[in-house]
């Protein structure tokens, strides 16, 4: 025959019964705990992903747009480089390539071409070590414009009537002239100089030629 269970035996079974019951019901509230919060961080690394690519595109894109931005001024200022340096430029078929490497900004990089380029655009003005040169221009010029007044005197001479008063005045105003005619080719000179025919230049050349213009009238009388 069975024996009865004895009560304190039944009471301490029901209470380790519940305490069973109520460790599993904590460790389930802990596990499920557990579980929303890794969701959770799971969303967050999700979520903060996404706008990471989202950044990364956005940078990718104005990255893009900068090196097209970039690649047409490029284009823009080795064309004027081409242009600058004439038949010698025409060799040059394309912009070098880009250098690796290199951190600066680009944007940078190419205002310092531009002011550069801006700079050498500018022509100055002939250096005095021309001077000699632009000297000789004011005398070639009073020689030929006192050349021209003794023809033109010759031939009122030798045609005679009016032309023989009226010449000498001709070949005069011809031969005060003179200063001025060397500025011709002293302009020649600073266009192939790539300057500029300045205040300085130009008093050389008329100082010259008016020079050599009084001597030239004095020596003629």
């Amino acid at each position: 025959m069975n024996q009865p269970v004895p009560s304190e035996t039944y009471a301490a079974q029901v209470r380790r019964l519940a305490d069973v019951s109520e460790r599993v019901h904590a460790q389930r509230e802990e596990a499920r705990a557990w579980h929303e919060r890794q969701c959770a961080a799971a969303d967050r690394a999700v979520a903060e992903a996404e706008e990471r690519v989202r950044r990364a595109e956005r940078d990718l894109a104005e990255a893009r747009e900068l090196q097209e931005r970039v690649d047409a001024e490029v284009a823009h200022l080795w064309q004027q480089f081409r242009e600058r340096l004439g038949a010698a430029g025409r060799r040059l078929a394309e912009p070098p390539a880009p250098t690796s490497g290199v951190d600066a900004d680009p944007v940078l990089l190419l205002d310092r071409v531009r002011e550069l380029l801006d700079r050498t655009r500018k022509p100055g003005e002939l250096p005095g070590s021309t001077n000699p040169l632009l000297a000789l221009c004011g005398v070639a010029g009073a020689v030929l414009a006192y050349a021209l007044g003794a023809a033109a005197r010759a031939a009122g001479v030798g045609y005679g009537g009016d032309l023989a008063v009226g010449m000498p005045v001709l070949a005069l105003v011809v031969t005060l002239f003179g200063p001025l005619v060397g500025l011709v080719p002293a302009k020649v000179l600073a266009d192939r100089r790539h300057a500029v025919l300045g205040p300085r230049p130009m008093m050389v050349v008329l100082a010259a030629g008016l020079v050599t213009t009084v001597v030239l009238l004095v020596a003629g009388r």
